[in-house]
């Protein structure tokens, strides 16, 4: 189980968003490299770094705020918005990033994603978001016909690293994780999923220490991070004592 610090770019800054809609972002920190940074010595392992505006424009946006960080962080960077082929993925391996997450061309074209896990082993991963119950895609503009699970096991056999599954209706409204949601994708496949969207408090790190969550391979927090409802040390120490 590892947890994931949120860092959303909108115009070169550090946001939040309600629910998807860009027309609702909280502005945590105009610095998102000294954001990183912090995440870095608060003792987290990975970043999870989004490019909204890359989401929507279907090309990379934020590429000086991502370099920024990459720049000031030595943690490993989990990063999408905007990746929609070849050329933009191995771009953002060649800058650093460890590990890229496709959204919408899992859905509307997923040979690119195979390809991308045969020729980068470990390093791709596929973002499910959810919006009742359907995939949504275009920065969750829009909603396809396809459920996680059905997307899920497109992937099966690609040798894709991780699944990053988000609850759209319970993202950035600290509404608590979808834990039956999330496990339910989790027992369709053999893929690692991590969980997104809504965590709101200790009692969601806690509940994703609890055994049926073992299979789980992290969470990503974002606005109650920022808000200060969740203790960075506690958390991790919570996370940790569970590993042992």
């Amino acid at each position: 189980m590892i947890l994931f610090p949120a860092i959303d770019l909108k115009d070169g800054l550090c946001v939040r968003l309600r629910q998807g809609d860009m027309d609702q972002a909280t502005v945590f920190n105009d610095d998102p490299a000294a954001q990183g940074a912090a995440f870095e010595a608060q003792g987290f392992e990975w970043l999870h770094v989004v490019d909204l505006d890359g989401a929507f424009a279907g090309r990379p946006m934020n590429g000086a705020a991502v370099d920024a960080i990459l720049a000031r962080v030595r943690l490993p960077v989990q990063l999408g918005g905007g990746v929609r082929d070849m050329r933009t993925l191995e771009g953002w391996l060649a800058k650093g990033v460890a590990r890229v997450i496709i959204g919408t061309a899992a859905v509307r074209d997923p040979d690119f994603v195979r390809e991308a896990a045969r020729l980068h082993p470990g390093r791709v991963a596929v973002g499910i978001d959810a919006k009742d119950g359907r995939v949504a895609v275009e920065g969750w503009a829009q909603t396809s016909t396809l459920t996680a699970e059905e997307l899920g096991r497109r992937f099966e056999d690609a040798g894709v690293a991780a699944i990053i599954y988000t609850d759209i209706a319970r993202d950035g409204i600290l509404k608590g994780l979808n834990i039956p949601m999330t496990l339910a994708l989790a027992d369709a496949v053999s893929i690692p999923v991590i969980a997104s969207g809504g965590l709101a408090s200790m009692a969601d790190i806690e509940r994703l220490t609890q055994p049926d969550c073992a299979r789980l391979a992290g969470a990503i927090t974002g606005r109650a991070l920022y808000d200060g409802r969740i203790d960075p040390a506690e958390a991790l120490a919570l996370i940790a004592a569970r590993r042992a």
